[in-house]
């Protein structure tokens, strides 16, 4: 079958191979897709891949050797699932790939909202010590984390490897999860209210729905302490980022770590990028090579799964 690669550059920029999923038929693969090239590039496809290519009801009607869809990413939000569907077309996803990964660079945003490891290191660079008086400085005021408070919302298995990261430092861990979930003992469950007042960190792990679209407002981000620092390494449209501007702006609220924007690329005007107490990564948490070796691996497991009539990891 052919084999359609809409956006393989952040998966592969060429540090790893393409073996896994070439070894399964005939594989195109374009670095990006414009919507006016998805077309063409799609038109002979009997599978076809895409991470943040959109495909809409009218492109997935319109491909009719279109056999499988597969979503080179956990969140499935840029696929039509029910087109798809009515059309009998499985549509997969790529689940735990990037757990480990994603968790550490979500403690790796609260970590320089704390201790400013790479604000200290800039300082230093830029001649503060050499020039200083004493014999150490810090730019802001450096933060303990044990016996503090990280509220998770979301237990699934990001957002309870962050729960794990956050005991092992030392903190109380309160966790929201609108489903039932088996946690670990030292885990606290509560309602969304009581996590967003008692939380010294809240950290979303949550997918983008309807109920889930700007779960921060401003409702919520005035229940938080001003000491408190919000986390979101999902996606970017949990938050409304208007009222986190606000709230950082005006101190009523301590600091901001985001791997994910609503807009991405974000343009020059985001109100977030003139935000200093707000750090800002580009959605890269879940990028380590090991992450995207396990990605590719997965991809292609799912596709060997359908091609023997045994598909796995299906989401519609």
């Amino acid at each position: 079958m052919n084999i359609v690669v809409l956006d393989g550059y952040t998966l592969n920029p060429g540090d790893i191979s393409w073996g896994p999923l070439e070894a399964l038929g005939s594989c195109r693969i374009y670095d990006r897709t414009a919507p006016a090239e998805l077309p063409e590039r799609a038109a002979s496809a009997a599978i076809l891949l895409t991470n943040k290519v959109v495909l809409h009801a009218s492109t997935i009607n319109s491909l009719p050797e279109l056999k499988y869809i597969g979503v080179l990413a956990t969140g499935t939000n840029v696929i039509d699932l029910l087109a798809a569907r009515r059309l009998s077309i499985p549509v997969t996803n790529v689940p735990a790939y990037g757990t480990k990964s994603v968790a550490q660079a979500t403690f790796a945003l609260l970590l320089e909202l704390t201790q400013a490891v790479g604000r200290h290191s800039a300082a230093v660079h830029a001649g503060r010590w050499t020039q200083g008086p004493d014999w150490c400085f810090w730019e802001q005021p450096l933060i303990e984390l044990d016996g503090l408070t990280m509220g998770i919302v979301g237990a699934g298995r990001i957002g309870l490897a962050m729960a794990a990261l956050a005991h092992a430092f030392g903190m109380r861990v309160l966790v929201y999860t609108p489903r039932a979930h088996a946690l670990p003992e030292f885990v606290e469950s509560c309602d969304l209210q009581t996590l967003f007042r008692a939380s010294d960190v809240v950290s979303l792990h949550c997918p983008l729905t309807d109920e889930t679209r700007q779960l921060v407002n401003p409702d919520r981000l005035s229940w938080m302490k001003p000491s408190a620092f919000l986390l979101n390494t999902s996606r970017g449209a949990l938050v409304d980022e208007r009222a986190l501007t606000a709230a950082l702006e005006s101190g009523r609220l301590a600091g901001a770590g985001l791997d994910v924007l609503s807009e991405e690329p974000p343009p020059a005007n985001h109100p977030l990028l003139r935000v200093k107490n707000c750090i800002i990564t580009p959605h890269n948490a879940w990028g380590t090579r090991a992450a995207r070796e396990r990605l590719m691996n997965i991809a292609a497991e799912n596709i060997s799964a359908f091609l023997i009539g045994r598909p796995i990891n299906v989401v519609n």
